[in-house]
């Protein structure tokens, strides 16, 4: 099944209502001023979802971008971003824009969406073609020796606004020769006023990790992996680093 579909988009920030977006921002902005040479300008968000992260990179000051897969995604980014901002549908590993930018950030696991390794490449080698000299790429993904010390296990969440209740399932399938975990995302969404039950399916297929991958693909796309910590942290990552995030210099 597809991946953020029209469905999923839809319901997409109601799901993640308790993510800390700002608090995510202002920790990348941390990174970025610990690491890049110079007060960035321009910054561009590779899989921007609906565009929460950009709003409050804007927010600093930012002249911004955003490209996500999902056409639903970028319609409800304009919502979030406003008038101005430069948002693309288009893969991560495809997209032209035509300038470069002093930071790129990938979040919420984008780069684990790569399951193959010329998709990775090429996601590298696109960040290198629109990033300014001496500029960051500042991505987060699963850990690979955390995954596996820790591997994941079947989780409900419920939630509700003053329209809809939803129950999102998540089943996840191991194979560890693939270094990949199948995420199977049942969603139950009720009309609260006709008690009618919508049900979404996806199947998200996610990559775990490691250094020695990351730190190969950011040398063959003429990059350098500079850090690597736990997020949301400066601690080196370790077995219980579920999730890590990584910063690539040009």
């Amino acid at each position: 099944m597809s991946v953020f579909g029209a469905n999923y988009a839809r319901y997409y920030d109601l799901l993640y209502k308790d993510k800390d977006y700002k608090g995510e921002v202002d920790y990348i902005y941390e990174i970025i001023t610990r690491h890049l040479q110079y007060k960035p300008k321009s910054l561009l968000d590779i899989g921007c979802g609906t565009g929460r992260h950009l709003a409050f990179f804007k927010e600093k000051g930012l002249n911004v971008a955003g490209v996500d897969l999902s056409e639903s995604m970028i319609n409800e980014a304009k919502k979030h971003v406003g008038q101005g901002v430069d948002l693309r549908c288009a893969k991560a590993s495809e997209f032209d824009l035509g300038r470069k930018f002093d930071v790129i950030v990938s979040l919420f696991h984008v780069m684990s969406y790569q399951t193959e390794n010329y998709e990775l490449e090429k996601i590298f080698k696109n960040v290198h073609n629109h990033i300014n000299e001496g500029g960051l790429f500042i991505f987060d993904f699963w850990y690979g020796p955390a995954v596996l010390t820790d591997p994941p296990v079947v989780k409900v969440k419920r939630l509700e606004d003053e329209a809809i209740r939803v129950i999102r399932i998540t089943e996840p399938v191991m194979h560890v020769n693939e270094n990949i975990v199948d995420v199977n995302f049942e969603v139950l969404i009720e009309d609260k006023e006709t008690h009618v039950v919508e049900r979404i399916k996806e199947i998200h297929r996610m990559r775990y990790l490691f250094l020695p991958e990351l730190d190969y693909f950011s040398k063959i796309s003429d990059g350098k992996l500079i850090g690597a910590f736990g997020w949301p942290g400066f601690e080196r990552l370790s077995m219980s680093s579920w999730y890590g995030v990584g910063v690539v210099g040009k």
